[in-house]
């Protein structure tokens, strides 16, 4: 990928090859289609940290995710957010039913977004991601991994039941710092806890919203799924940098993917 051009207050592509399509959230029924054909073993050890080192392992082999990330994905057990039914397939890289025609991303896509954000200059140079909006909270797996990995994160997530699915995932955690999480309209972001220094999107939207840009502090970074021109929705990356006192953005394109829609208003 050549080297982005930078313009004050503009959105400045640069597109990178189209690789794998990237599927979260697969279709509804075929993610419990799925799940029905597999019976529920005993004794798995679902509670034991191996079963999470085995998926990570699995990730590592890949040779493309951030070590921080999969250590942060390997300390949160992935079975404790979602149905008990479901828990014997917490640990494949697959999506899964959570309520509400919604699904929890696969541990590879969240593995993927979270390693983009702390690609970002501000991110490397703290260590960690700093202050995070999350938008769209779902069950609460990926605000719970962004917890090990940020100083503080604010989720939302507009439907009020998976906003209260979640808030329960989380209190059976011991986290170092709880996410603070917000039933409410994801598409104008939560100025009252901004700026912030990283903003992760897990809904797709034909544009980034202005709000967001406007909580994304200076050397800040973005990821959300967005609609590209003739590519369908692509992974879009906007670093908010600040040249000679004047704020410009610089995004960039990467895999395509398919998420839920970016809505607004709440349920």
């Amino acid at each position: 990928m050549s080297a982005p051009k930078r313009f004050p207050a503009s959105l400045k592509s640069a597109t990178a090859p189209q690789r794998e399509l990237l599927m979260p959230q697969r279709h509804l029924r075929q993610a419990t289609a799925d799940a029905a054909r597999l019976a529920r073993p005993s004794g798995t050890g679902l509670d034991s940290g191996a079963v999470r080192e085995r998926m990570v392992a699995r990730l590592r082999a890949e040779g493309k995710f951030d070590e921080q990330v999969l250590a942060a994905m390997a300390a949160v057990p992935r079975h404790e957010f979602v149905d008990s039914a479901l828990a014997a397939q917490a640990y494949e890289d697959t999506a899964l039913p959570i309520g509400h025609g919604q699904t929890i991303s696969k541990p590879s896509v969240v593995a993927h977004m979270l390693g983009l954000l702390m690609a970002g200059g501000g991110a490397r140079q703290r260590g960690s991601l700093g202050r995070v909006l999350e938008i769209g909270t779902g069950c609460g797996y990926q605000a719970a991994v962004i917890a090990l990995l940020a100083r503080q994160v604010t989720s939302i997530e507009r439907v009020q039941g998976l906003h209260d699915k979640a808030r329960l995932n989380l209190q059976r955690l011991a986290l170092p710092r709880a996410p603070r999480l917000i039933w409410g309209d994801g598409r104008i972001g939560h100025a009252a806890s901004g700026p912030f220094d990283s903003i992760i999107a897990a809904a797709g939207g034909e544009d980034i919203p202005q709000a967001w840009l406007a909580q994304l502090a200076p050397g800040g970074r973005l990821i959300a799924p967005t609609a590209a021109s003739g590519r369908g929705q692509v992974l879009v990356v906007l670093d908010h940098l600040v040249e000679g006192g004047a704020s410009c953005w610089v995004r960039s394109e990467h895999e395509a993917v398919l998420f839920v829609p970016l809505k607004s208003g709440v349920l």
